[in-house]
């Protein structure tokens, strides 16, 4: 390097240096990877998304320089690491032309008025060295992964009592702020393939349930809806017999006591021999006669479920007599002690009426209906008769309950192909609130015990689909009876 006449060697930053060929040794650099997740500002994280449980670093990402670095580098003590902040600005004030003459900005957005600063000797108390380089790397993940704990986590007991001024109440103790949100996200989606990609990605990627999951939990919500007050009651009935009715009433009650958590009960109030009881098999040694001969023993639901016969979905029956004689004598009054007594334990009653509409049972079960279900075949005489048991029931003063009806459509094989069913549907959709079609099973053709786990997927939908109809059309209030 030349001297001046003095004898002294000029500055690194004179503009009396020629530059030289030799290379400048460059400032070591310390390159961070850092994995983490992107969500855009009107979005949340929710189960189907994917969920990083760790940030990711790559060691091998950090570069220092084994050679090539000057002697007053490499004698200077190890200093503290700048934090993750400074790292940027750092790495770009160090930008230096090799010949030693400060490099101008390209653009510079912020307005400074000291302006561009001289190029100079690397700074090594914030320049990173190989020593602090693991040290920097582990302050910086550090951080991101507290800015992410703080972000997912509840406030603390301190800052809550500091927001509300004083002791917190009970109902702050929720499932969210107390349990693990790691845990309450790790959902098992419902579905082959979400399951598939769920437990294939390590419980990182969730899907959501299949499209068939969604619609079955959707239907089971609607079916669950929750009842307050006294108990509501629901009569199955027709005009013609052999349409099906005992069937619609057991289907109806099976998908009722299946989605519900309240109890559900059947009353066959058939005056002459009805069969519901033997359609949910089991032991019913008991029948409504003994519930009336009883009625005012029972003081509780242990002693009334004595004389109930339940099915696997917890449906009670309680059956009719056995003996045509005994059962002639059944009418209205003996219904409704019957019925006074179901609704002090139940929450909702279905009666399995007899053939047609105008006998005594009949009229007081109309009395006490919430909401009716009128079965129907698809031949054309029975289609007919259940749209006279609609007008019939409007010329009676009750218009209400036939507004508010819902008509189970039962369909036997041969009527897919002679009957336009879509005509015969649209007239009741004319005349009702809904329309539900039953199809074909040879479970339940049979006339043997139905099990309703057993029966045909489209069957049992069918079947959620008419309990829904009819859940919908209740009162979701009302008083209490005495």
């Amino acid at each position: 390097m030349p001297k001046k006449q003095d004898g002294t060697v000029p500055a690194a930053d004179s503009d009396e240096l020629e530059p030289t060929p030799t290379p400048q040794p460059t400032i070591p650099t310390t390159t961070i990877s850092v994995t983490i997740p992107t969500v855009n500002e009107d979005e949340e994280l929710d189960d189907d998304d994917v969920i990083l449980d760790d940030v990711a670093v790559d060691p091998a990402a950090a570069t220092i320089p084994a050679a090539g670095t000057r002697a007053d580098d490499a004698e200077s003590p190890a200093t503290e690491p700048a934090p993750a902040e400074s790292a940027p600005d750092e790495i770009e004030d160090a930008d230096a032309d090799p010949t030693g003459e400060a490099v101008e900005p390209a653009e510079q957005t912020d307005v400074d008025d000291r302006g561009p600063e001289p190029a100079s000797a690397p700074d090594t108390s914030t320049a990173p060295s190989s020593a602090g380089a693991p040290t920097q790397i582990a302050a910086v993940v550090a951080t991101v992964a507290e800015e992410r704990e703080d972000a997912a986590a509840p406030q603390s007991v301190s800052a809550r009592r500091f927001q509300t001024g004083g002791p917190e109440p009970a109902a702050t103790l929720t499932a969210d702020r107390l349990l693990a949100q790691r845990a309450a996200k790790r959902t098992v989606p419902d579905g082959t393939l979400q399951r598939a990609v769920y437990f294939g990605t390590g419980r990182l990627v969730n899907l959501g349930d299949a499209r068939k999951s969604r619609a079955h939990k959707e239907l089971t919500r609607r079916i669950a809806k929750p009842f307050a007050g006294s108990a509501r009651f629901v009569p199955v009935l027709s005009r013609k017999g052999g349409v099906g009715k005992t069937t619609v009433s057991v289907l109806l009650g099976m998908a009722l006591a299946d989605a519900r958590d309240d109890r559900i009960i059947a009353i066959d109030a058939n005056p002459d021999r009805g069969t519901l009881a033997d359609r949910i098999g089991g032991e019913h040694e008991h029948t409504v006669r003994d519930a009336i001969r009883r009625h005012d023993e029972i003081t509780g639901y242990t002693e009334f479920s004595t004389l109930v016969a339940r099915d696997e979905t917890r449906l009670d029956v309680l059956a009719s007599d056995a003996d045509p004689h005994v059962s002639a004598a059944f009418d209205d009054k003996d219904y409704e002690q019957v019925a006074e007594l179901a609704a002090r334990y139940y929450s909702m009653v279905l009666t399995d009426c007899g053939t047609g509409i105008v006998h005594e049972v009949m009229a007081a079960t109309l009395d006490r209906a919430d909401s009716i279900v009128i079965v129907s075949g698809a031949s054309i005489d029975e289609a007919r008769l259940a749209s006279e048991t609609i007008s019939w029931l409007e010329a009676n003063g009750h218009d209400a309950l036939a507004k508010n009806a819902v008509v189970a459509l039962n369909i036997p094989t041969q009527a897919r192909h002679l009957v336009k069913l879509d005509e015969v549907e649209a007239h009741f959709r004319s005349r009702v609130r809904g329309v539900v079609r039953i199809p074909f099973d040879p479970a339940l053709a049979a006339g043997s015990t139905v099990e309703f786990a057993h029966l045909k997927p489209a069957t049992r939908a069918a079947a959620r689909e008419l309990a829904a109809s009819v859940v919908e059309g209740l009162p979701t209030q009302r008083p209490v009876t005495a």
